[in-house]
């Protein structure tokens, strides 16, 4: 399996009152490894859109905590494919110190393929061929 790695710091905004990061921003580093994963395995969501009126939904997702992140500490949000189907991915993400490559966060994405051509009305779709396949390779299949 394909897998892409983004680094960041933890910084004072990502915090709650607790010092630790306060949860939703898991959410937020999580969807952003999404985009990033697409685009390093060339299916830019952007351009998906524009050139072929294609997006991939958020249809569901969850996280599971096993570590609190704190203040400046270095982390990396390792994203790939758990699952493929006709119409949906699943994404996994893992969220490791990357002092010691502790688990911290793990999370997991349903997308689903969308057709988007009509902004009033998106409607799942198959994925298309050339783009499944892109996805079997990154799934390592």
């Amino acid at each position: 399996m394909k897998q892409h790695t983004v680094e960041r710091k933890i910084m004072w905004g990502d915090l709650d009152a607790l010092g630790i990061v306060f949860y939703p921003r898991y959410s937020e580093w999580i969807d952003a490894g999404a985009h990033l994963f697409f685009e390093a395995i060339d299916l830019n969501q952007d351009q998906l859109w524009k050139a072929r009126h294609i997006l991939f939904g958020l249809v569901e997702n969850g996280c599971r905590y096993f570590k609190p992140g704190r203040y400046q500490q270095l982390i990396r949000i390792v994203t790939g494919i758990e699952a493929l189907t006709t119409k949906t991915i699943i994404l996994k993400h893992r969220i490791v110190s990357a002092a010691d490559d502790q688990l911290m966060v793990e999370g997991t994405e349903k997308r689903i393929c969308l057709d988007v051509s009509d902004p009033e009305s998106f409607r799942a779709q198959d994925i298309p061929a050339d783009i499944f396949e892109r996805l079997k390779y990154a799934l390592g299949e």
